[in-house]
């Protein structure tokens, strides 16, 4: 549900950018629309903003278990879901 949101709030975002108002509305160089911008940079928007939600989640969850695991290796003990030979 996050990433619908945030690829939503992205698609939003490039819509009322500068750069896109300008090839949707007078065209690029005062000339008519360009559409191409729909099909090229409209679905890397859209997936970039549905991947941020994952790739930020991934990054703090490694952080925080690596940081555990340190916390674990200084008291003595194995970390999560390893036995004392893995170490």
């Amino acid at each position: 549900m996050i990433s619908v949101a945030s690829a939503l709030t992205a698609v939003f975002l490039w819509l009322s950018s500068d750069r896109t108002r300008i090839h949707l509305g007078n065209g690029f160089e005062q000339q008519d629309m360009d559409l191409g911008v729909l099909f090229t940079e409209l679905p890397l928007v859209f997936l970039a903003g549905a991947a941020l939600p994952v790739l930020a989640h991934t990054a703090v969850a490694g952080l925080l278990h690596d940081r555990q695991d340190r916390r674990e290796r200084r008291r003595g003990r194995a970390p999560r879901g390893r036995s004392e030979g893995d170490r």
